[in-house]
């Protein structure tokens, strides 16, 4: 039986770009190499730590939703776990709400991205018209 998960984990943030992009080519290769399958990858950056963990107090933040056979979820914690270069990790099992929900935050960040990419050519043409009522009501 084939269940959702989400799973987020902090790196170390003394890792360069190329270290980071390593490990989660590693984690995603290890969930496709078990039969599963990445649903959605998202970069949240380097951020802040609550709270000093090994005395770093930020961390880099990968969030990973996959599907997968529920006894893998054990094995890729393991993984985690080894790993010297992740600080700490949780994963998830979604249920249908929780599905239906990143499914709809997916859609809703696709949005703002594609409404940030367009370009704004409707503030030109209001400004000309705004210049033109001015010049006829003098």
């Amino acid at each position: 039986m084939i269940k959702q998960y989400e799973t987020v984990f902090i790196a170390t943030p003394v890792l360069s770009d190329t270290q980071m992009k390593e490990a989660v080519a590693k984690y995603t290769q290890l969930i496709t190499a078990n039969g599963g399958e990445i649903v959605y990858e998202e970069d949240w950056g380097l951020k802040q730590l609550a709270y000093p963990i090994q005395h770093k107090t930020s961390g880099f933040y990968y969030l990973i939703e996959f599907k997968a056979d529920p006894s893998f979820v054990a094995t890729l914690e393991t993984q985690y776990h080894r790993d010297e270069r992740i600080l700490r990790y949780i994963t998830v099992a979604l249920d249908k709400n929780a599905v239906a929900y990143a499914e709809h935050r997916r859609q809703t960040r696709a949005a703002k991205a594609a409404a940030a990419a367009a370009p704004k050519e409707e503030a030109a043409p209001v400004a000309e018209v705004e210049a033109e009522t001015v010049e006829t009501e003098e």
